[in-house]
C-alpha cells in the first residue's frame, strides 16, 4: 500500500446539526470510523447526483463508514436552517449533516466546488479529496485499504454511526414537483419524495388514486407496482399519452391516463458522461437527470438540468437527441447548439417560444425559431435568448426592467394567455411575471413556499408549493404586488489573483489499482472559459493537457472562471484484456479578482490531493 499524506482534519464548524436527534458533534464523535465529508448544496444537481452515487457506499460499509454532509450554501435562501432541513427530507439524505450557513468548514477544507468529498481516516487525517462526480468506485477502492490497514492498526471502530432519523410527517404529498391538467379536469401530480405521481380531484385537494409503489427504483407495469426515482415534469403528448420526467432514474416514462399503466420510452437507467452518443433511439441513449418536459415544435423538449441543456424526444420514431446546450454551464445566448445553459429545470410552450426556467443563472430563457425554420431533424434552425437575468452569480428580488431585474433559483415557468409568463421564483418563495411586451419583471405573489410549478384553471392560477406540500390555488391580480428591491451575490469569496500570467492545474491523481486510459488516445479533457469573455487574453478553449497558461487580459478586475476538466481511468490489471473503467468529471465556476500580490496559481483538485493547498486546521 502506498504511503498517503497525512494531513491533520480541522474541526467541523456551523450552524447547527441535522439528523443526530438534536446531538452536536465534533470529529471526537467520528474517531475509529472512515469519514467521507460531502460538501453539498440543495441547489446543485450535480450534489444530487453525488448523494446517488454515495448511497450503495453507505450502505454497504454502514459500520465502518460514517458520511457526513456539510451544506454549504450558493443561495440566500439555502442558508435558511428550515430549507436545509426540508432538503435534507426531500433528498432522503440518510447521515448526518452540518448546516454551515457561512461557509467556515468550507474555507477550513479548502473546498473549491460543489460537490466535493474529503475523506478522513479513523485517526482523524486527510486522506484524499475529490471534486464533481463519478468518484463512487474510487472511495469503494480507498475504503476497502483502510478498512483493512487501520483494522490491522486496531484503530478501525466497528460499530452504527449518529445518524438519527426524522419523524415521517403525514400529509397528502410530500415536496412536490410538478403538475399538469388532465383533459377530465383533474390534476396530476409528481409526488417527488415519494417516488409516486398522484391525480387530484378538481379541488386540486383530494386524492383520486396514487401511481407508483412508493419505492425508489425502475420498474414498468401497472399503477401499483410501478416504481420511480424522484419524478418531476408532467406533459401531454398529442395522442393523450402523459410522459414524466423521472429524474434520478434518468429516463422518460410513459403513463396511460385511461389504465395507469407505465413504461419506459427514454433513458437506459444509466446516467449521461461526457463522451456518450448525445443522439439515437431512445431506449438506448443515457440521460441525465430529466427535469420537465414540454411539447414544442412537433416534438417533445426535456430539460437536461444534469448536463445544462435541452434534449428532444420524438415518440414517433423513437429517438432522442441534444437540441440546445453545449454541456457548459453558464448563460449565453445564441444558436441553439452554441447556447449555455445552467440546470434548466421548467418548460413552458407557445406557438413561438419554448420558456425556460433556467434555475442556477437565476435566468428566463427562451427557444424559438431562427427565422429559417428548423431541420428536418429538429436540432437546427432554433436561436437561444435571454429574457431575465446575468448569470451564475447575481440573484435577488428586483422588480423592474428585464434587464435589472432579479430572479433567485426559479424552477417553473407557465405561459399565460396575454402572452406573458408566470415564474415560479423558488428561492423567492414567490410568483413572478415577466412581459414580453413592456419588457417588465413584477410580483404575482409572495409567501409561497418553494414554489416550483404553476397551472392555469379557469383564470386562476394553481401553485405547486413544494415546501408546503401543497397546491396553491391564487387570482391572477390585475396589478402585481410590489416588494422592496433585494440584490444578492453568492456568499463565496473571490480568488485574488495577480496580473498577468495564471497557472492553473487541475490534480488528477488516478486511485489506486487504476491508471488513466490512453488506449485510444488522450483521457483527459480541459475546457476553459471566462465571463466576461475578455477576462482571458490568451488560454481559452479545449485540450487535453490539466495544466495550462492563462494570460489575463489588461484592464479586467473581475469576472469567473469557468473550467471543465474530465479524466478516464480504467483498472491496471495487464491480465485483463477489457478492464472497467470510470470517469471522473466536475465543473468549476471560480469567480475572481485580478490584484498586485494575488495569487500565480489557481489549483482546482479533481482526485487526489495538492500537496500546495491542503486543509488548514486550526
Amino acid at each position: 500500500m502506498s504511503k498517503r499524506a497525512r494531513v491533520r482534519a480541522p474541526e467541523l464548524r456551523g450552524r447547527s446539526w441535522i439528523n443526530t436527534g438534536g446531538k452536536e458533534l465534533s470529529l471526537a464523535d467520528f474517531r475509529g470510523h472512515i469519514v467521507i465529508l460531502d460538501f453539498w448544496t440543495f441547489c446543485c444537481v450535480n450534489c444530487l447526483h453525488v448523494l446517488d452515487e454515495l448511497r450503495e457506499l453507505e450502505e454497504k460499509h454502514r459500520d465502518t463508514v460514517v458520511i457526513v454532509g456539510v451544506h454549504s450554501p450558493k443561495f440566500v435562501h439555502e442558508a435558511e436552517h428550515q430549507a436545509v432541513v426540508d432538503a435534507v427530507e426531500r433528498y432522503e439524505v440518510h447521515h448526518p449533516v452540518l448546516d454551515d450557513p457561512e461557509l467556515a468548514t468550507w474555507k477550513q477544507y479548502a473546498v473549491r466546488a460543489w460537490p466535493t468529498l474529503v475523506v478522513i481516516d479513523p485517526e482523524g487525517y486527510v486522506v484524499a479529496q475529490h471534486a464533481g462526480e463519478g468518484h463512487a468506485h474510487a472511495l469503494e477502492t480507498l475504503v476497502a485499504e483502510l478498512e483493512a490497514e487501520h483494522g490491522a492498526k486496531g484503530t478501525l471502530r466497528r460499530g452504527d454511526g449518529p445518524y438519527v432519523p426524522p419523524e415521517p410527517v403525514a400529509t397528502e404529498l410530500r415536496f412536490p414537483g410538478k403538475a399538469l391538467p388532465l383533459p377530465g379536469g383533474t390534476f396530476l401530480v409528481s409526488d417527488t419524495t415519494r417516488h409516486q405521481l398522484v391525480e387530484l380531484a378538481a379541488d386540486g385537494e383530494s386524492v383520486l388514486r396514487r401511481i407508483g409503489a412508493g419505492e425508489r427504483g425502475l420498474v414498468d407495469g401497472p399503477a401499483d407496482r410501478a416504481r420511480f426515482s424522484e419524478p418531476q415534469g408532467l406533459a401531454l403528448l398529442p395522442d393523450g399519452t402523459v410522459i414524466v420526467a423521472d429524474t434520478v432514474n434518468h429516463a422518460l416514462r410513459a403513463l396511460d391516463p385511461a389504465t395507469g399503466e407505465v413504461r419506459t420510452v427514454a433513458g437506459t437507467g444509466r446516467q449521461w458522461w461526457q463522451g456518450s452518443p448525445a443522439a439515437g433511439p431512445a431506449r438506448e441513449v443515457d440521460l441525465s437527470s430529466p427535469w420537465d418536459v414540454a411539447w414544442f415544435a412537433d416534438r417533445l423538449w426535456i430539460a437536461m438540468a444534469g448536463v445544462h441543456q435541452l434534449w428532444t424526444y420524438d415518440p414517433a420514431d423513437g429517438t432522442v437527441r441534444a437540441a440546445a446546450g453545449t454541456t457548459n454551464e453558464g448563460l449565453v445566448d445564441g444558436p441553439a447548439e452554441q447556447a449555455w445553459f445552467a440546470q434548466p429545470s421548467g418548460l413552458a410552450a407557445t406557438e413561438e417560444r419554448l420558456w425556460v426556467a433556467d434555475s442556477e443563472t437565476s435566468a428566463v430563457r427562451y427557444v424559438e425559431r431562427d427565422g429559417e425554420g428548423a431541420g428536418e431533424d429538429g436540432a437546427g434552425g432554433f436561436v437561444v435568448r435571454t429574457a431575465v437575468g446575468t448569470g451564475l452569480f447575481d440573484f435577488g428580488h428586483r422588480d423592474g426592467p428585464a434587464g435589472q431585474a432579479l430572479l433567485q433559483h426559479p424552477l417553473g415557468v407557465t405561459a399565460l394567455p396575454d402572452g406573458s409568463v408566470a415564474v415560479c421564483d423558488t428561492y423567492n418563495h414567490a410568483l413572478r411575471r415577466f412581459d414580453p411586451a413592456s419588457g417588465e419583471v413584477s410580483t404575482l405573489a409572495t409567501d409561497l413556499r418553494e414554489p416550483s410549478d404553476a397551472v392555469l384553471v379557469d383564470g386562476d392560477i394553481l401553485v405547486v408549493e413544494s415546501a408546503r406540500h401543497r397546491l396553491t390555488r391564487l387570482r391572477l391580480p390585475e396589478e402585481a404586488v410590489r416588494v422592496e428591491a433585494v440584490a444578492h451575490r453568492t456568499q463565496r469569496a473571490a480568488t485574488d489573483i495577480a496580473p498577468g500570467t495564471l497557472r492553473l492545474d487541475v490534480v488528477f491523481h488516478a486511485p489506486a489499482g487504476q491508471k488513466l486510459d490512453t488506449r485510444y488516445g488522450p483521457s483527459t479533457r480541459l475546457l476553459v472559459s471566462s465571463t466576461p469573455p475578455g477576462l482571458l487574453a490568451e488560454g481559452e478553449g479545449a485540450g487535453t493537457d490539466l495544466a495550462r497558461e492563462l494570460v489575463l487580459a489588461d484592464g479586467v478586475t473581475e469576472g469567473v472562471l469557468h473550467v471543465s476538466a474530465m479524466a478516464a481511468s480504467c483498472d491496471d490489471d495487464p491480465a485483463n484484456e477489457y478492464p472497467a473503467c470510470h470517469v471522473h468529471q466536475q465543473d468549476w465556476g471560480v469567480p475572481v479578482r485580478v490584484v498586485e500580490g494575488g495569487a500565480t496559481r489557481l489549483p482546482l483538485v479533481l482526485a487526489g490531493m495538492d500537496a500546495d493547498e491542503a486543509p488548514q486546521s486550526s
